[in-house]
């Protein structure tokens, strides 16, 4: 990648924090786990790039959101959290990622979407101009145009933009 990158936009379940599925606040879950690969990812980029979370999550609000994220040692990584209540916007909406930029005082060309959704991660975040990588640990998304990586695990996060020369 040799555009420089500003912001990294992680989106929540499935990225960074396993979403088992269960009804109410994940904070709450009686067990919390995060994807293989995000901690050392999150560790590995966190000093060169402003790492946020951004979430469409429907029972969470930014408050819930980090206590969840602090069951797993990672809330320090991030600078800055978003949900869909306080952007007035929800996923694959172009608007909530611009709603994210805007917020970090960033153009969308300057920030790179990390998400596990082709549809409500990678296509919205596309359309408002970002950079998008698609975390596929199944494999499972045989077309995926709107994404500019796709990735099998979150170690491989770091390949891609360990590197990035600013």
């Amino acid at each position: 990648m040799k555009k420089a990158v500003r912001a990294l936009v992680f989106d929540w379940g499935d990225t960074v924090m396993r979403d088992y599925g269960q009804a109410g606040v994940m904070a709450d879950w009686p067990q919390v786990a995060l994807i293989a690969g995000a901690k050392e990812a999150l560790s590995a980029l966190g000093a060169k790039y402003r790492c946020v979370i951004a979430t469409s999550a429907d029972y969470s609000d930014v408050h819930a959101m980090r206590r969840a994220l602090r069951r797993v040692d990672v809330e320090k990584y991030f600078d800055d959290f978003f949900a869909s209540a306080g952007l007035g916007y929800k996923k694959p909406d172009p608007r909530f990622f611009e709603a994210v930029a805007q917020a970090l005082g960033v153009e969308t060309s300057a920030c790179v979407m990390i998400g596990n959704s082709y549809e409500k991660d990678i296509v919205g975040a596309k359309k408002a101009g970002m950079t998008t990588i698609l975390l596929d640990e199944k494999n499972a998304c045989k077309n995926a145009p709107d994404a500019d990586f796709v990735i099998g695990n979150m170690y491989d996060l770091i390949k891609i933009l360990g590197n990035n020369e600013e």
